[in-house]
């Protein structure tokens, strides 16, 4: 009698994920229609690595990886990675109008830059996983966030967030 409780029970969450994830993979992709060209932005994401080493009585946490993609209004943008301590020569990368405009959408479309500063934190016990930092200034307005992988997170984070990180990661894959 129990385990058709539990399957229905565990049922719920599946579900509702569906629920969630669904019109996100089926929504067409941010009208660009509203951008024009006197909209003013700049943009730095911060992708890190981490990971909990333990030093016995004490514990520290420190990035293995340092990503960091600034793009400013132009459309120039500079990608900087530092390994094991080490940086890379940054890589300097032009975004075409069609992303740039792409991304312009995206903040203003979906009102991005009305989101409030947030510090979305990882659970205590997470050892290895990825911090992300978010800053975004659009026609004045300023907005800062930083969140871990869902997987380390104590809080939902809001899907246009792991949109805009979806997208900012893409534009990564393709510089590197």
């Amino acid at each position: 009698m129990a385990k058709p409780i539990v399957l229905i029970l565990a049922a719920i969450p599946i579900l509702a994920a569906i629920f969630i994830v669904v019109p996100i993979l089926t929504r067409p992709q941010v009208p660009s229609s509203e951008v024009n060209s006197e909209d003013v932005m700049t943009l730095q994401y911060t992708k890190e690595h981490l990971q909990k080493i333990s030093f016995g009585v004490t514990q520290s946490i420190g990035a293995d990886i340092a990503e960091v993609l600034t793009i400013q209004n132009d459309g120039s943008a500079v990608y900087s990675l530092t390994k094991n301590g080490y940086s890379n020569p940054d890589v300097k990368y032009q975004l075409s109008n069609e992303e740039l405009t792409s991304l312009k959408a995206l903040i203003k479309e979906t009102g991005f830059v009305d989101i409030p500063d947030a510090v979305y934190q990882a659970k205590p016990d997470a050892s290895n996983y990825e911090k992300y930092g978010l800053q975004v200034t659009f026609d004045g307005k300023t907005v800062n966030l930083q969140w871990t992988d869902a997987n380390a997170s104590q809080e939902f984070i809001p899907p246009i967030i792991t949109q805009m990180q979806s997208t900012l990661d893409g534009m990564i894959g393709e510089i590197k």
